[in-house]
């Protein structure tokens, strides 16, 4: 682990022994793949030391559905619904959570703080096409609700015409 820096500012931390807002960061370190950066504190009033970590607040937009609610993105429901689309196809977990990993950038990277369902819809349809065009026809007849055969068949086509070396 990669020294950042010692640093003597006091801070308004408060003391988690005598609940003093006077603390010190004596030491910062990088942990969790310079994911979260570890701080050994020490509290100038009563000298007890403790650690604290500190990690990025990523704030994912709330989803607008179509009748107007909004509800929270749910990464859990996201990862159920696209494990549905692949299930008994050979994706491996790695490239879904990746796709996963990709779909939540996309929505932060929108700097909004409420999206309509239907780009979450799209993104999913977009990473599920990437990874097995199998999934992503069975997510997509549900997702666009396919009333009969000639709606898969249009859409089969359809990726077949954009990579011909697939069909």
């Amino acid at each position: 682990m990669a020294l950042l820096s010692t640093l003597t500012t006091n801070v308004t931390m408060h003391c988690p022994f005598c609940s003093a807002h006077d603390t010190k960061v004596i030491d910062s370190r990088l942990v969790a793949e310079g994911d979260q950066v570890r701080r050994r504190r020490e509290c100038l009033a009563c000298g007890e030391r403790f650690t604290t970590f500190e990690t990025a607040e990523l704030v994912m937009p709330r989803l607008i559905k179509s009748d107007g609610s909004r509800q929270p993105f749910d990464e859990d429901k996201l990862r159920a619904g696209m494990q549905r689309a692949l299930e008994k196809r050979p994706v491996s977990v790695e490239r879904l959570e990746a796709a996963i990993g990709h779909i939540k950038h996309q929505l932060r990277a929108t700097g909004e703080r409420e999206v309509k369902s239907r780009v979450l819809g799209e993104l999913v349809m977009a990473e599920l096409q990437k990874l097995d065009e199998v999934a992503y026809i069975r997510f997509a007849s549900v997702y666009r609700r396919f009333q009969d055969l000639n709606e898969f068949r249009e859409e089969i086509e359809r990726l077949s015409s954009r990579d011909p070396g697939k069909a």
